[in-house]
């Protein structure tokens, strides 16, 4: 059976004796103090001896368990250099456990608890000592050190008897046991009204990052006792790699963690009680640059990064960060890294979790005063959005905007297509002290002065809610260019099942109807109107802006050609072909080999080449239905039926392999 013998009494001491344990290795865990055995859990395999070793009870142990991880405190320097003398006396393999060390700021660094005490002889002000009992004697050597020197010790009935003997009692002694979160460090320095914080370079483990930016927010300095030379060693991820190898087991690591935090608007407002501990408890802690800038990740390692997959690969290479941070402004649920974090994190290494924050939405519709249960969600933020499309169907729609140029922009928009009366509330760096909020027409916010992050709220009082199925003709701009009509149009879009967010090729789109039919229904995709005649391009853009249809791109030229540098689209409807039909079908399904496509033939010949596309193309002939539409007119007293020529709809579905 594998053994092996760990010196602890750290967090990762009881860390590295779990894994071990988990994996069938017999361990003995060496912990100097009986309080220092609560840092190892009880678990089958594991037994605890809770006293310092003599020399030869060490030696026993070692020939006992051959292989043996010292995961002593970074301080405890002399009990490793014993350690390892040992080991090489008894022909066991040493492995030393290190904990990276800390960021430490602007810290006064000293090099022992006696050259703090000689540095703080001369300095006013009251002094926090959180440097344990052992060696709190120093501190008597500051003047009136009864009245200025607050020591905070381990809550142990002999350690308080050994500080009431050197004259530390009553309001200047606090008997607790750590590691303690910010908010009580923070607290017990405006209680002493410390101006100094004495501390060790603990690491995360032990609340280092913590006491130093409660001693920022206190106004106090630190004066941080270095950390004694180390005995060389590595990490807990190279730690388990080594152990590996030395006892021909295989260790399951404990799973990473990955929080992913929501800090709400600003420089972290709106960050919860649970989400502002996920920060302060990680060793990593990533995100944008303004982000990286809340005072819950002072002190810490940070990656200025936002992409999952640069992240994840990040860790990969750096398997000594356990606990990481993502940071994403507002809330994770809305528009955020959250989901491709979650999604992409592999779940046998990483355990995601989420902690919401106030997003830029519920902080404006608090502003305006409004519920925004019902406001239509839109990002404009690095992605093109049809913000016509989404303000005209929408009594009130929020958009997240591309900074300034991008409101600009959005604004613009909304002008050309017929939205110039709608109302605009933008917010502008929200939550930061430059935050101001700018209110008007369109045009207005277009000449206004805005901020470099920017949302809005849009209020339209009639938005038009209509199916955009079958518009009436009268509604299009017709010139010379031959129109599919209502009825006719109406079917052959219903036929191709269209989703919110489809990408369409209209080809040989005439005056644009479908093309605009199509783009109202798809009104967060896209699509491409394909006309060879340049006088029906010009109708195509005045129809998509006389009906709101910014989300239709004319594209000039002739099909398959004028197809080749689009992107792959999800239905295509083919109203005129030039006798290249065969031909777009491929190209389409080239592009998309399931590809749904409905095409209009009003001639024989036509008809007869859709009929041998099942045999040309890589394509199923779903349908084919004829259509034969007739209107009524009035002569006189009477209404008098007026027929239209008959048109087949044939709807075909990509052959996909």
């Amino acid at each position: 059976m594998a053994k092996a013998l760990v010196f602890a009494g750290t967090t990762e001491g009881g860390d590295i004796a779990e894994v071990l344990a988990a994996a069938g290795v017999k361990v003995h865990a060496c912990v100097a103090t009986e309080y220092g055995r609560t840092s190892v859990r009880k678990a089958e395999g594991i037994e605890v001896s809770a006293h310092p070793l003599a020399h030869d009870e060490m030696l026993a142990l070692m020939k006992e368990y051959p292989v043996v991880v010292d995961a002593t405190h970074p301080y405890a320097s002399r009990i490793s250099a014993h350690v390892k003398e040992a080991c090489a006396e008894a022909g066991a393999d040493y492995i030393r456990l290190v904990r990276p060390g800390s960021d430490t700021g602007d810290a006064v660094i000293v090099g022992s608890v006696k050259e703090a005490a000689e540095y703080l002889k001369d300095k006013e002000g009251n002094i926090l000592a959180t440097t344990g009992s052992k060696e709190l004697a120093e501190y008597t050597a500051i003047p009136d050190y009864r009245n200025r020197v607050f020591a905070r010790v381990l809550s142990l009935p002999k350690v308080a008897e050994e500080c009431a003997a050197l004259g530390f009692e009553g309001k200047n002694i606090f008997l607790m046991q750590g590691p303690f979160c910010e908010e009580l460090d923070y607290g017990m320095l405006l209680q002493t009204g410390a101006k100094w914080l004495v501390t060790k370079d603990s690491g995360a483990p032990g609340g280092f990052g913590e006491k130093m930016r409660a001693a920022s927010r206190a106004g106090a300095r630190v004066v941080l006792v270095g950390r004694p030379p180390e005995q060389p060693g590595q990490g807990f991820a190279e730690t388990v790699r080594i152990l590996e190898e030395k006892l021909g087991v295989t260790l399951r690591m404990p799973k990473r963690r990955i929080a992913v935090v929501g800090i709400g608007v600003g420089p972290g407002t709106g960050l919860t009680s649970a989400a502002a501990e996920a920060v302060r408890s990680s060793d990593l802690v990533v995100g944008a640059g303004r982000m990286l800038a809340i005072p819950e990740a002072e002190g810490k390692p940070k990656l200025e990064e936002y992409a999952a997959p640069k992240i994840l690969a990040y860790l990969k290479d750096h398997p000594e960060y356990r606990k990481t941070a993502l940071l994403c402004s507002g809330d994770v649920g809305f528009y955020s890294a959250a989901r491709q974090m979650i999604e992409q994190a592999d779940p046998e290494e990483f355990e995601t979790e989420a902690h919401c924050g106030i997003s830029s939405v519920q902080y404006m519709c608090a502003r305006a005063g409004i519920p925004w249960q019902d406001v239509n969600l839109v990002s404009a933020h690095g992605r093109d959005a049809n913000a016509a499309g989404e303000v005209r169907t929408h009594a009130v729609s929020f958009l997240i905007l591309n900074g300034a140029e991008g409101t600009r922009e959005v604004c613009r928009q909304l002008i050309d297509y017929g939205l110039e009366h709608v109302s605009v509330d933008v917010g502008c760096d929200l939550g930061y002290p430059e935050e101001m909020f700018v209110s008007g027409r369109p045009a207005d916010i277009m000449k206004a002065e805005l901020g470099s992050l920017c949302c809005a709220l849009v209020f339209n009082p009639k938005p038009d809610t209509r199916d955009p199925i079958g518009l009436p003709d009268s509604e299009f701009t017709r010139g010379d260019a031959p129109m599919t009509k209502s009825e006719v149009r109406a079917l052959s879009v219903a036929k191709l099942r269209l989703s919110p967010d489809s990408v369409v090729y209209d080809v040989g789109a005439g005056t644009g109807s479908v093309s605009v039919e199509m783009a109202l229904a798809a009104y967060r995709g896209r699509v491409y109107a394909v006309e060879k005649e340049e006088a029906a391009a010009e109708l195509i853009d005045a129809n998509r802006k006389k009906l709101g249809a910014p989300n239709v791109e004319i594209v000039e030229g002739f099909a398959p050609e004028a197809l080749e540098g689009l992107p792959a689209p999800t239905h295509a409807f083919i109203g005129g072909s030039s006798g290249n039909l065969k031909e777009i079908v491929s190209c389409i399904l080239a592009k998309n080999p399931s590809c749904r496509i409905a095409v209009n033939a009003v001639t024989l010949e036509t008809l007869s080449e859709i009929l041998e596309i099942p045999k040309a193309c890589a394509a199923d002939q779903e349908e084919i239905v004829c259509i034969n539409a007739a209107g009524s007119r009035h002569l006189g007293r009477y209404n008098l039926m007026t027929a239209q020529n008959p048109v087949y709809i044939a709807v075909f579905r990509g052959r996909a392999n």
